[in-house]
């Protein structure tokens, strides 16, 4: 499965943003998927997914009430809107999948088998 996000760009705080990731080769049918954030000099974070029945959504404590993570099986694609952008949402955002995340090991990138390339966020004004 290869994976790409899109939908980065400069926006200004409180602003929106809608993130896309797509999926070829492959489905999200049976997989858990995530959005991870990597700020510069910081370490990935598991920022929100769908554990693999695409039932249960996790969000990283910060960005609840903000994000909502989505998806569309139809077209291969998971999707995650960003609203009320703060400064503090800055980094480079990566989509990742796997077919074998544990619902207790959702947040550890360790856990995902397969990544895109990121998509980069500033919210500056």
């Amino acid at each position: 499965v290869q994976l790409q996000a899109s939908g980065g760009g400069l926006v200004q705080p409180g602003d929106s943003l809608r993130l896309s990731c797509a999926a070829s080769g492959g489905t999200f049918r049976g997989y858990a998927v995530a959005w991870f954030r990597q700020a510069p000099g910081m370490e990935r974070n598991f920022v929100a997914g769908f554990d693999r029945t695409g039932g249960g959504i996790y969000y990283k404590d910060s960005v609840k009430g903000r994000f909502t993570i989505s998806r569309n099986n139809a077209r291969n694609a998971v999707y995650l809107q960003m609203n009320a952008l703060r400064p503090e949402d800055t980094a480079v955002y990566y989509c990742a999948a796997s077919p074998s995340v544990i619902n207790s090991n959702l947040a550890s990138q360790d856990a995902y088998a397969y990544w895109g390339l990121g998509t980069l966020v500033t919210v500056s004004s």
